[in-house]
């Protein structure tokens, strides 16, 4: 079992609902990680034999005996995400897009977990454009609001982002986060928004008109059961104080509320368990979600 260090990454649109939970004085928390190995952020290991150790050195010395030699990283990071302003209208790329932009093996789709709604009720979903030449037509001339779609959501959603969508989540928004392992994000709008420098954020307009698919769009659904996606399964149990991991590959744990002491550390929201097949974990009765890696790699 391996205890994993959370990280604070502050954004121009966080704030202040996952301070508690830091370890931290910051008021514009954007993600607190859970889990996350992507060569910008390094989780690290709180206890055990890879105590100070960065969990990308565990995954990699323990990957084959648990069916995940395909991966050439972990295949996805996990993170709460604090939304206190409208994120950046933005897309990531499919398979294709990411070969040819970025010279990675995958792109990125994600999943989102609502623990709170947006104060509009709603995201920033699809696009309204009829093909991608009207969509680049649009965009130079700045009428955004002619090609932003929008989809309703409510607490306890899960909505998965297919990459190639035109997305962001609006203000209010407290989600759980998964992602697969691809650190590309392209922007497409930023609200003419400006940093504390006075400084409107950088744009990847090129990369993004060629990486979104103008028919994309997602749908909301409520957590029955597992839900498998491509590269990961992932589960929600809720007032639950026992878990035992009955795969046959890791399974990470994420606490979503309350609170619970395992070897000498506080596990609270945001806090991730890694548990090996068999591995079990006690905890106060508290909500969490279960993500699980799928064996083979990208099918």
């Amino acid at each position: 079992m391996l205890l994993i260090k959370t990280i604070v990454h502050e954004t121009i649109w966080g704030g202040s609902r996952l301070t508690p939970f830091s370890g931290t004085n910051s008021l514009k928390i954007g993600h607190l990680y859970s889990l996350i190995s992507n060569g910008e952020f390094e989780s690290a290991v709180l206890n055990g034999k890879y105590k100070g150790r960065l969990f990308r050195e565990y995954f990699d010395e323990n990957k084959d005996k648990f069916g995940l030699t395909e991966y050439k990283e972990f295949p996805f990071l996990l993170a709460i995400v604090d939304a206190t302003e409208d994120l950046s209208l933005q897309v990531h790329p499919d398979d294709r897009a990411a070969k040819e932009l970025e010279g990675v093996e995958f792109g990125k789709n994600e999943s989102w977990y609502f623990l709170e709604v947006p104060e509009s009720g709603k995201i920033y979903d699809g696009c309204k454009a009829s093909s991608n030449a009207v969509l680049r037509e649009k965009t130079a001339a700045g009428e955004y609001e002619g090609i932003i779609d929008y989809l309703p959501v409510e607490k306890g959603d899960y909505v998965y982002v297919e990459a190639g969508t035109m997305h962001a989540m609006a203000a209010g928004s407290l989600v759980f986060e998964i992602e697969e392992n691809c650190n590309a994000t392209y922007r497409v709008y930023d609200f003419d928004r400006t940093d504390k420098n006075g400084q409107k954020r950088p744009l990847q307009t090129e990369n993004a008109l060629k990486s979104i698919d103008v028919s994309k769009k997602s749908t909301t659904r409520k957590y029955n059961g597992e839900i498998k996606e491509r590269l990961y399964s992932t589960q929600l149990f809720e007032n639950c104080s026992e878990y035992k991991n009955e795969s046959e590959t890791i399974e990470c744990l994420t606490v979503l509320n309350g609170k619970s002491q395992i070897d000498g550390f506080v596990v609270q929201c945001g806090s991730t368990i890694v548990l090996e097949p068999e591995e079990k974990v006690q905890l106060e009765k508290c909500d969490f979600i279960v993500s699980r890696p799928l064996t083979g790699g990208v099918k």
